[in-house]
């Protein structure tokens, strides 16, 4: 028996006026989805803890099993392991993203978030505007590391921990009452500004139409992870297959092997082919027994606040991911279990993360369910079933109880 995790990130949503009532999950065109759906159960999910920040880093850990209640030290550690840096138990690593902020004539802190993505900025541009902060910023006990697109790294040696506000949380609003109380980080923050204003990569950026990449935002802080191994928890072989460091990093705690994905970069176009083609070849052909197929994009466009985008996105995880694999382990022959499932809500009309359960749909190649004509936040919850313990739902998959 083969086993797949179908992550599609933030997929859930709330009824919108716009769409009659409806969810984006609700009105994309999904017929792999609807296809399972009858043969499938269908059921809610409580994947981030309550009184936790309802985040892909705890959500996430918990759709691969592991209480956040025990094993969250922070996100940003998770993604210093996918970027390779070796932290001390000393350590505070903080998420940097390069934002946009507003440009009129005042101060820092009255500037709004335009865009936390920066237009989802390439990791090579990115990469030539972290190194203007490394130089611009140079102070001893702080470092930079690039990351992947928007999403850096800050560690700081013989750190705290600080409290800070993701900026996806804050879009439009004025940035000064979310700016760090520690001083150093508030200056940075600050200088930032002035270092990326008018650096030469975001005058080209405005003329072609870009958001500039105009400032750091610091978030995410948190100390070194220690989390146990997936092979020795379940038994299992496992691969995961994502274009975010996050994800990554958490596959790297985790003992499992990484896929990386030429052309996959956790936005809208990205190479979602690629991915699925990845977990069938790794299942059928490498000698793993569980893949995790983590896709990014239905987030950011909640993020963006874009209902044709979130619709495109959750259509794009159907034909070209959802399809894929199940197409290529019938072919294959191979006996297998899907979870399919967002890891946490992100609604169009707040643009952020919300701690509500999710819907899933869990296939099983050998045996048929009573399920329901389609797969949707209101077809999920009538069926009654609920996880409220949303990190048992790995186990549920591959039919074991994990400790």
């Amino acid at each position: 028996m083969k086993y797949v995790v179908v992550l599609s990130d933030g997929m859930a949503g709330r009824p919108l006026e716009e769409l009659d009532g409806r969810t984006t999950l609700e009105a994309a065109n999904t017929p792999t989805m609807d296809a399972l759906s009858p043969v499938s159960e269908l059921g809610m999910a409580s994947m981030v803890p309550e009184g936790m920040a309802p985040g892909s880093d705890t959500a996430n850990l918990a759709v691969m099993g592991y209480d956040p209640k025990i094993y969250y030290t922070g996100r940003s550690p998770l993604e210093a392991l996918s970027i390779g840096v070796d932290m001390e138990d000393t350590d505070v690593s903080f998420r940097c993203n390069i934002v946009t902020l507003s440009e009129e004539d005042c101060a820092y802190e009255d500037r709004t978030i335009i865009d936390h993505s920066s237009d989802e900025i390439s990791t090579e541009d990115a990469a030539i505007l972290v190194e203007a902060l490394k130089e611009g910023l140079k102070k001893e006990g702080y470092e930079f590391y690039v990351g992947t697109s928007y999403r850096h790294l800050l560690i700081w040696k013989n750190g705290k921990v600080v409290e800070l506000t993701p900026p996806h949380d804050i879009l439009t609003k004025r940035i000064g009452d979310y700016l760090p109380e520690d001083e150093v980080l508030r200056d940075m923050m600050k200088k930032s500004y002035d270092i990326l204003e008018n650096h030469p990569l975001n005058i080209e950026r405005r003329k072609n139409g870009l958001h500039p990449a105009n400032s750091a935002w610091f978030w995410g802080a948190g100390k070194k992870p220690a989390l146990t191994s997936f092979e020795e928890r379940t038994g299992k072989k496992g691969v995961m297959i994502s274009a975010v460091d996050l994800l990554k990093g958490i596959a790297l705690g985790a003992g499992m092997d990484r896929i990386i994905v030429e052309g996959a970069n956790g936005g809208l176009h990205t190479n979602y082919e690629g991915k699925a083609q990845a977990a069938v070849k790794a299942l059928t052909k490498d000698g793993y027994d569980f893949a995790y197929i983590h896709v990014e994009a239905p987030d950011e466009m909640g993020h963006q606040g874009s209902i044709p985008d979130k619709i495109t996105a959750i259509e794009n995880v159907d034909k070209k991911v959802l399809n894929i694999v199940v197409d290529g382990l019938k072919q294959a022959q191979e006996d297998f279990r899907i979870l399919l499932l967002p890891d946490h809500p992100t609604p169009i009309e707040v643009r952020t993360h919300t701690g509500e359960p999710i819907p899933y749909l869990l296939y099983d190649s050998t045996s048929s369910q009573a399920g329901l004509p389609t797969y949707n936040e209101k077809t999920a919850v009538s069926t009654g079933r609920n996880w409220e313990d949303g990190y048992q739902l790995i186990g549920h998959l591959l039919q074991e109880e994990l400790c």
